[in-house]
């Protein structure tokens, strides 16, 4: 039966939030997103944050008031004064990073990607289990209110057997961008597809089948050695045990609608773009005669606050798993990623020198 009204965003009693101690590393772009959130958003405190520059980590812990800038991760690491340590290094940097955090017996909150692929993250699934500590992806949108509201419709069965899934993410990136530097595990995968598959898995589930096709950035980034060239567009074709095809695609070259639908039997799910960030969605019945509106401001990054909250509930409750997006989830969503980049022949730097 098609709701009245939407389902309200379930959020933590904040009074099972602790303030806690936290520190960052990696100032750079996503990291000044997450401090302005959580000093703006949040109860929590910024004691730390560290950079291979200490000049870089002091220019960031000014301009957020942040009592302590350290030279190196170790330096943060070694701090007795830190709770939980948010990790927002270079993608191929979240691995060893994460793994010394657990390590040096910290919580952990890395950026996304989790790792580079499902090995590595199960390493640092194994490591927390290990310490006793929490690690937790920091898939920003999964702890959203739009994507919570997400959620109880498809666990409340609103939209019957959902048949197909669509989703895009494609945005222009100048040739000089990082995004292209193979020698940072770039490319769109493990930016922009990793919303586009994680949102597929939420949906849909791990895939039973994978078919996917790229193309080579080396045209755009001619400039470039071989050997420094990335993949810049994927199309995927995913396919799940209960009938939903996930019909994806993601590239570097153009700025695309960047939206979503999920389409059920009973009713039908189309969300603005970009899917995953703050905005607007409606849910339509089959029959067209009922609509049910979703509309939020986009505040964007704002919103980082609900990863950083949950974080710290979750260390409140003793969890070392996210009942929201568990290790698993994320192992599986690297899984599919790391079947997409074999059939596209992506390697990255690392995984040649293992």
């Amino acid at each position: 039966m098609f709701p009245s009204t939407l389902p309200v965003p379930r959020r933590p009693v904040a009074s099972d939030i602790p303030v806690l101690r936290w520190g960052i590393v990696g100032p750079g772009w996503i990291a000044d997103h997450f401090a302005n959130a959580l000093r703006h958003h949040t109860q929590q405190k910024l004691v730390a944050v560290s950079s291979r520059s200490h000049a870089k980590a002091q220019e960031f812990a000014t301009k957020w008031d942040i009592p302590h800038a350290c030279e190196g991760i170790d330096a943060l690491l070694s701090r007795d004064d830190i709770d939980v340590v948010y990790i927002a290094t270079p993608h191929n940097h979240h691995y060893p990073d994460g793994l010394r955090t657990l390590q040096a017996g910290k919580h952990v909150l890395i950026e996304k990607p989790l790792a580079l692929n499902a090995v590595q993250a199960a390493e640092l699934q194994q490591v927390a289990r290990q310490h006793n500590r929490l690690c937790v992806e920091a898939m920003w949108c999964d702890f959203a209110p739009k994507y919570d509201v997400i959620r109880q419709l498809l666990e409340d069965g609103v939209l019957g057997d959902i048949h197909t899934l669509i989703a895009d993410h494609g945005e222009y990136f100048s040739p000089e961008h990082r995004i292209f530097n193979a020698d940072l595990a770039g490319g769109p995968m493990l930016d922009l597809g990793s919303y586009l598959i994680g949102f597929s898995v939420l949906v849909g589930g791990a895939p039973d089948s994978i078919v996917a096709r790229g193309q080579s950035a080396a045209h755009y980034v001619s400039h470039l050695p071989r050997e420094k060239q990335v993949n810049g567009q994927i199309s995927m074709l995913l396919t799940h045990a209960q009938g939903m095809h996930s019909v994806l695609n993601t590239t570097l070259f153009s700025n695309t609608p960047g939206g979503a639908v999920i389409a059920g039997r009973d009713a039908t799910l189309v969300l603005d773009g970009q899917f995953y960030a703050p905005g607007n969605f409606r849910l339509t019945s089959s029959d067209n005669r009922h609509t049910l509106l979703w509309q939020e401001p986009n505040n964007r990054y704002h919103q980082l606050s609900h990863e950083i909250e949950h974080t710290a509930w979750c260390i409140g409750q003793n969890l070392t798993d996210s009942p929201v997006r568990s290790l698993a989830t994320s192992i599986s969503t690297l899984k599919v990623m790391d079947e997409v980049r074999r059939q596209i022949g992506v390697v990255f730097n690392e995984e040649r020198q293992s």
